[in-house]
């Protein structure tokens, strides 16, 4: 269903928008959990902890795709909400044919690479096989990621959160399933787990792609509109590939502050990676809040409508205060609790760590998720550099962090890198948001009456 977001209850419809995001990004964390409580109760902690380390490196490489294609999404909801159809279906044909360039480059690169990018990790050598073969299973399965991400940047461009949102429960269920069958019934190991994500994601991409193919007219591509454009493709890249960066920067830095994890060993990694898990649940509200605002703050430029802008900002900012509070005082309180969801504890070390991780970072999630309100609308109004830059002080603040503190406070020094490089992420969002408001709201023209490629 599409649906226009430049008229109407801004709240009314950014929480509807937000909803269908929201129990989808929900889902897909699930079952991404469930790879975690399967593999942790049927494999083990170094099972666990194989799967865990790879979680920095999927940020990565999953951040790079979410945002190439969601640079390429705002685009598209751009010429929605102007109402320029042909632009509409010739940005999602050039999206197309980036899509699978990005595909088999990441693909064939990332396999050549993989050993050596876990050795400099530090990943132990008790797991390092165990890690390859996971993450391996992974990298192939890259083209079907991508894929699933571009449909759902297409459908949410127009309006339309919940056709995203039904297939991914779809691809959810089949995917705990097929981990139970993968692992505990025929023994796989850790790599069935990885199978299971493949073939479950798969299953979900080819029934999305014939869903949209047959409901939205909009999209039907004419014979003369299948012809490659440079231009266009350019302009694609430059709205993608910074917000690729960005995702990518945040996830560098990650991937420094899980090598020092890695020092620590396998029960260190494997409580750091349920706690990763368990944030990455309760915190979906953000995440979810920032592809709504891509999507409304996008169409509502197209349109020329700078004040309803303001509006969704100002009330998405009161709602996150909110759920962070909320959220930060309920994993500070039960976080520890929560790891044993994920393996058996017997002397309670896992939730000990756990429950250090959450005292140092619960305080903080308020200002994390104003990055994503102010990372996303400034996507939103077509400016991908200052996001990336973001993501620059966000990893230079974990980098120096990890340096200075893990030596004398250890893993609390670790814990405390996330808290620093949200506050770092925040600080030239901000400031550019509000002087870009204010120019924006003298000279913009409504790309309505533009009607260009």
């Amino acid at each position: 269903m599409q649906n226009d977001m430049t008229k109407g209850s801004p709240l009314r419809l950014i929480i509807f928008f937000t909803i269908p995001v929201l129990l989808g990004n929900i889902f897909q964390n699930v079952y991404n959990l469930m790879d975690s409580i399967i593999v942790g109760r049927f494999l083990g902690v170094n099972a666990l902890a194989a799967v865990g380390t790879t979680g920095t490196l999927a940020f990565v490489v999953f951040g790079w795709i979410t945002g190439m294609t969601g640079g390429f999404g705002i685009l598209l909801a751009q010429s929605f909400g102007a109402g320029d159809e042909k632009r509409l279906r010739h940005y999602t044909v050039m999206s197309l044919y980036l899509c699978i360039i990005m595909a088999a480059v990441m693909t064939g690169g990332l396999l050549l690479m993989n050993r050596g990018i876990l050795k400099l990790m530090n990943t132990p050598d008790t797991i390092i096989d165990d890690t390859a073969g996971y993450i391996g299973i992974i990298y192939a399965g890259l083209p079907v990621t991508i894929a699933y991400n571009m449909l759902a940047a297409v459908s949410r461009s127009l309006g339309d959160s919940r056709t995203p949102l039904i297939f991914l429960i779809l691809s959810s269920v089949l995917n705990v399933i097929l981990d139970i069958l993968l692992i505990a019934v025929i023994p796989l190991g850790v790599r069935g787990a990885a199978y299971a994500t493949v073939i479950a994601q798969a299953v979900s991409v080819v029934s999305c792609f014939f869903y949209i193919k047959k409901k939205y007219d909009i999209l039907k591509i004419r014979k003369e509109e299948w012809g490659f454009s440079a231009a266009s493709a350019g302009r694609l890249m430059m709205m993608g590939v910074p917000m690729a960066l960005q995702f990518s920067i945040t996830g560098i830095g990650t991937v420094m502050v899980q090598a020092a994890v890695n020092l620590l060993g396998a029960t260190y990694i494997a409580a750091f990676s349920a706690s990763g898990k368990i944030c990455n649940i309760v915190t979906q509200a953000f995440p979810s809040i920032g592809i709504t605002l891509a999507t409304y703050v996008g169409q509502n430029m197209g349109a020329g409508e700078i004040r309803r802008i303001r509006q969704g900002v100002k009330i998405t900012q009161i709602i996150t205060i909110i759920v962070g509070v909320v959220c930060g005082l309920a994993v500070f309180f039960w976080g520890g609790a929560a790891s044993r969801l994920f393996v058996a504890d017997p002397t309670g070390e896992i939730r000990t760590i756990c429950n250090e991780y959450f005292h140092a970072t619960a305080w903080c999630y308020p200002f994390l998720g104003s990055i994503f309100i102010y990372r996303n609308t400034l996507q939103g109004m077509g400016d991908g550099l200052v996001p990336m830059i973001g993501g620059i002080f966000e990893l230079l603040a974990r980098g120096i962090m990890v340096t200075v503190l893990a030596g004398p406070l250890g893993f609390l020094g670790i814990c405390l890198c996330d808290p620093g490089a949200w506050l770092a992420a925040l600080i030239p969002l901000v400031p550019v948001y509000i002087i870009r408001m204010k120019k924006i709201a003298k000279t913009y023209t409504p790309a309505r009456s533009a009607g260009r490629f």
